[in-house]
């Protein structure tokens, strides 16, 4: 339920985000000894755990109405091993507090700063709004932003902010990142328009027809590469370039295929970037 090949994807994003914080970009904050860089990466194992695997127990009518891909339609392990939702939101709560406390101990001993520790909180708490709630953002058509916003821009951010960048510059050197994770989102939400609708859940996908969604795609992807020519270095936006013909081919998938392109570009991306910014150190 986990998703752990997810899991890895977004401990590579906190790593990227750290190996860009040490080249001095948004320099201005102060950076957390070895230990508490790690501590920090296990919480975001933790979080990441609790979102994914709520996102499980909230979405079980959805995704037993899917097709699922590798990408689309959750894990299937509920499905699967004949249990109960209640069983995933256990794990979540159980994940949810392992996160809690550690970040605790972050504080206790002050291996994790205050900015780091509310980072990490936020992170957990908007992960848990997606889902669940009062108002869960993935039900009432806000679900891609907020997921992009989380993933993509709060996360590699956290990463940055751990190794001394300041908030303010490290969340503008990931706005590209994060708009590429938008067009992955609008990709894999595509699989699923059909279960979600049916379950009542809105989405951009069931909200909005094929063509828009290209649209709003190809807008995002090229303000990405565009804005990061601006805000990153040269040898960070160039790496990043490579990514584009996958763009390229996942917008002019969206709404005509299943989810790959969009998801390969963004992961691209990010790894291409992360190697660019290890260059610099």
């Amino acid at each position: 339920m986990s998703r752990p090949d997810q899991v890895l994807l977004i401990l590579a994003v906190y790593a990227v985000g750290w190996v860009a914080g040490t080249t001095g970009v948004g320099a201005g904050g102060t950076a957390l000894r070895p230990a508490g860089a790690v501590l920090t990466a296990l919480v975001v194992v933790a979080v990441a755990t609790s979102v994914h695997v709520v996102n499980e127990f909230a979405d079980v009518e959805t995704d037993a109405r899917t097709v699922r891909t590798r990408f689309s339609g959750g894990s299937g392990a509920l499905g699967e091993h004949g249990l109960p939702a209640a069983f995933a939101l256990r794990v979540a709560v159980v994940a949810a507090a392992l996160a809690a406390v550690l970040t605790a101990v972050g504080l206790a001993t002050g291996i994790v700063s205050v900015l780091v520790a509310a980072l990490l909180v936020l992170g957990l708490a908007g992960g848990w709004a997606y889902s669940v709630g009062p108002w869960p953002f993935s039900r009432h058509g806000w679900g891609e932003v907020a997921n992009a916003l989380l993933g993509g821009l709060l996360l590699p951010a956290t990463g940055a902010v751990a190794a001394g960048a300041a908030l303010g510059p490290a969340a503008l050197t990931f706005f590209p990142f994060c708009l590429l994770v938008l067009v992955n989102l609008l990709e894999t939400q595509w699989a699923d328009r059909d279960a979600d609708r049916a379950a009542g859940k809105h989405t951009l996908a069931t909200r909005l027809p094929a063509l828009t969604l290209r649209r709003l795609g190809a807008v995002a992807g090229v303000t990405a590469y565009g804005l990061s020519l601006v805000v990153l270095p040269w040898t960070v936006a160039l790496a990043g370039l490579l990514a584009a013909p996958l763009s390229v081919l996942g917008v002019r998938r969206l709404g005509r295929g299943s989810p790959g392109p969009s998801v390969a570009a963004m992961v691209a991306f990010l790894l291409l970037q992360g190697a660019a910014w290890w260059f610099l150190r």
